[in-house]
């Protein structure tokens, strides 16, 4: 199950994240995004447990904890969407057709 967790502290690295759902059972993956410019925490980050009743249990356990100073927020994730460009309600058809000259 791919779990998210929000409302990082920024000193928070994947190690850590790791470390906090380990406790509950294997962890395949734990990941705190950075931002790509400054390599900074985003405050937020993913953990992939392969048993769905760990991981349930860690998010029962884990939601609304405090960890360094800040309460985090842990739920199941969602998938991601497919974001469409171009789908703008006030943008006719016809509009990059017409001759604008």
């Amino acid at each position: 199950m791919n779990i998210y967790v929000s409302n990082l502290s920024f000193n928070v690295q994947d190690e850590d994240l790791r470390e906090y759902f380990a406790a509950f059972g294997e962890v395949s993956s734990a990941k705190v995004i950075t931002d790509r410019e400054t390599g900074r925490s985003r405050g937020f980050g993913f953990v992939e447990m392969p048993d769905d009743s760990a991981a349930q249990n860690a998010i029962s356990q884990l939601d609304n904890s405090t960890v360094d100073g800040r309460q985090m927020r842990v739920s199941e994730a969602k998938p991601k969407t497919e974001k469409t460009f171009n789908k703008s309600p006030f943008k006719s058809n016809n509009y990059d057709k017409r001759n604008r000259w």
